[in-house]
């Protein structure tokens, strides 16, 4: 299979997800810029959204958007407990923090990248934010990962979006369960393989 990603984008999510599952699969650069690949092959012909991760799988078939994705990969190995059996009522938790990250963190860093946004827009989303990492803070306290004493899926996107608070100044001194979970995801073998491997690709 191919993952289709962009360094420092959200696409470290699967690729953290890959390397935890111990699946093999042939990373492609696509510029969030240019839009094209290294090859000069035009990624909007591939995903006509343009924006990354995009999964392609041996036989063609493609599936977008990251939380989708992850759970695609954690069924392909079971064994290493990426996220709880479908159907359960733990799957639709690991969904749940999985639909917050995407909606509430995720989205809610976007306002910061956007150099045209006023200062005043920059500002209220920061706020909303430290609300919403006040309450991460408080749900992880006590807690190995999101879910408890297993890393899932979950843990490699809240911790690709929360790697966007440093370059973005987001200050985050006053989540200290927060910053410990950060630590102890990023420690993880896989991870560092993943963050390395992605960052290759710059």
């Amino acid at each position: 299979m191919k993952l289709y990603y962009s360094p420092g984008a959200c696409s470290l999510s699967p690729f953290i997800a890959l390397h935890e599952a111990g699946i093999a699969f042939e990373p492609v650069l696509a510029s969030t810029k240019s839009h094209k690949l290294q090859d000069g092959t035009d990624y909007y012909g591939i995903n006509p959204l343009g924006y990354v991760p995009l999964l392609e799988l041996d036989d063609g078939t493609r599936l977008r958007e990251g939380p989708a994705i992850v759970q695609y990969i954690a069924d392909q190995a079971p064994l290493k407990n990426l996220a709880p059996a479908a159907g359960t009522l733990q799957r639709y938790r690991l969904q749940e923090w999985l639909t917050f990250i995407g909606t509430e963190v995720h989205k809610g860093f976007s306002p910061l990248f956007n150099p045209s946004m006023p200062e005043e827009a920059k500002t209220i989303a920061k706020e909303r934010l430290k609300a919403r990492f006040a309450w991460i803070d408080k749900e992880i306290e006590g807690k190995d990962y999101l879910m408890g004493e297993h890393f899932t899926v979950a843990d490699g996107y809240l911790f690709t979006v929360t790697n966007w608070a440093k370059p973005l100044a987001f200050d985050l001194t006053p989540y200290p369960h927060l910053r410990a979970w950060h630590a102890r995801v990023g420690a993880r073998p896989a991870v560092q393989e993943a963050m390395k491997a992605e960052s290759a690709g710059k």
